[in-house]
């Protein structure tokens, strides 16, 4: 089986293309590496220097006799949503699109979908939310990760493309850039290594659902013959602080100094976590790396950089 991974040169996509790899399929990578790092692509893995909105993509698709899309690429900052939202369109639903309609011209077999169920919902409340709970994305990068759900929604009713969508948490873990959600573990290892100062946004008790990346490959790997036309949240149903997250690691660092507490950014939430039932129910998946242990292994993985 040969497997397409947009955004396999990213923190996410490339932990998947290993996994993939790993499990013995062949794989082939497009990635436009305006976020991706070229260290980050496996040597087996066949690499595109492509961005997913060039109509050059047909090209890939037509020469490698594609199975399975997994489709990561994606402009990820929230904050940059916020400020150039047309910006955030292009890439994450215009991008897709082009995806999208090239798997229905190839009949591709399946697409995986990367969604944020750290984004979809929103302001989350005391009862964590599953995959029928309310969607009501608070920036235009949710609100482009929940267009593209119905998209693949629709192009399965009308095409019989198949999909599963994943709505990750706060992934973290190697290779993390800064940029995603949960960028803030990426930011606080490499100010904490350095001894540097350590800023807080508010007053640090946003709670958010980390989840290893180690796991988040997992899912990948189970759905490529489970969870057709499904979706599912991927996290731990369990959820930590800023100020907790900023605890652990400075122990974990044995970093001396306190943060320091700036003001709040617009769009942040203040609450996200997600209820996974249904993907230990339908996929057989469950995180099972620990907060602590997550941590100590993406802190050993900058230290080492």
């Amino acid at each position: 089986m040969k497997i397409l991974v947009t955004g396999g040169a990213g923190f996410i996509g490339s932990n998947v293309v290993d996994a993939y790899i790993e499990k013995g399929y062949e794989v082939v990578v497009v990635d436009d590496l305006s976020s991706g790092k070229k260290e980050n692509l496996n040597k087996k893995a066949k690499f595109y220097n492509l961005d997913i909105c060039d109509k050059a993509l047909e090209e890939v698709f037509n020469k490698e006799g594609i199975d399975i899309v997994n489709h990561h690429a994606a402009q990820v900052d929230v904050r940059k949503s916020i400020a150039n939202p047309a910006f955030d369109a292009r890439i994450n639903i215009e991008g897709s699109l082009n995806i999208l309609e090239n798997c229905r011209k190839y009949k591709i077999k399946k697409i995986i979908f990367a969604s944020s169920g750290g984004v979809i919902y929103g302001e989350c409340g005391s009862v964590s939310p599953d995959e029928n709970s309310p969607i009501s994305p608070v920036s235009p990068y949710g609100v482009s990760k929940y267009a593209m759900e119905c998209y693949l929604s629709a192009y399965e009713k009308i095409y019989g493309l198949k999909y599963t969508a994943l709505r990750y948490g706060n992934v973290y873990g190697p290779r993390q850039d800064p940029y995603g959600e949960a960028g803030v573990v990426a930011i606080f290892s490499g100010r904490l290594l350095n001894n540097e100062e350590v800023d807080i946004f508010g007053d640090g008790e946003q709670v958010r659902d980390y989840v290893y990346v180690g796991d988040v490959m997992k899912a990948n790997i189970l759905c490529l013959e489970n969870g057709d036309n499904e979706i599912f949240n991927i996290g731990t149903s369990k959820s930590a602080s800023v100020n907790q997250l900023f605890s652990e690691m400075k122990e974990l660092t044995q970093y001396s100094k306190q943060a320091v507490y700036k003001p709040s950014r617009a769009g942040e939430l203040m609450r996200s976590s997600l209820d996974v039932g249904k993907a230990e129910q339908k996929l057989g998946w469950k995180a099972e790396v620990n907060f602590r242990e997550g941590l100590k292994k993406t802190i050993d993985f900058f230290r080492e950089q």
